[in-house]
């Protein structure tokens, strides 16, 4: 089993930046991909962005630009550098972890909380 929690949530202002970190622990020796998902209040979760082992990357389209994912030195943390963050950008954050490049919501962490005022 991969235990994920996640941290650095909070509250911002529009225009301001958060970043946002998680930590895999357990069987981490099976994960490949790590990532982010975020769920606004009456609306599905969606993908935010996801990292592979090797590095390759993808976001949504809505955050492209502003938002930077990355892994850290051990591939068993992920963080997320959210730049100009906008009232929209307000959701739980999830991080999840995969098996694979394919599989990559195996895995959930419990959630952080990002509030963008305008």
């Amino acid at each position: 089993q991969v235990q994920l929690v996640e941290s650095g949530g909070g509250l911002v202002q529009a225009g301001g930046s958060l970043r946002l970190s998680c930590a895999a622990s357990g069987s981490t020796v099976s994960i490949n991909t790590m990532g982010w998902y975020r769920q606004a209040p009456g609306k599905q979760r969606e993908l935010v962005a996801t990292i592979t082992l090797s590095g390759r990357t993808n976001y949504a389209d809505s955050v492209k630009g502003r938002f930077t994912i990355s892994r850290g030195n051990t591939k068993n943390t992920v963080s997320l550098q959210m730049n100009s963050l906008k009232p929209e950008d307000t959701a739980v954050y999830y991080c999840p972890a995969g098996p694979t490049p394919i599989v990559t919501t195996a895995y959930w962490g419990q959630g952080t909380q990002v509030t963008v005022s305008s």
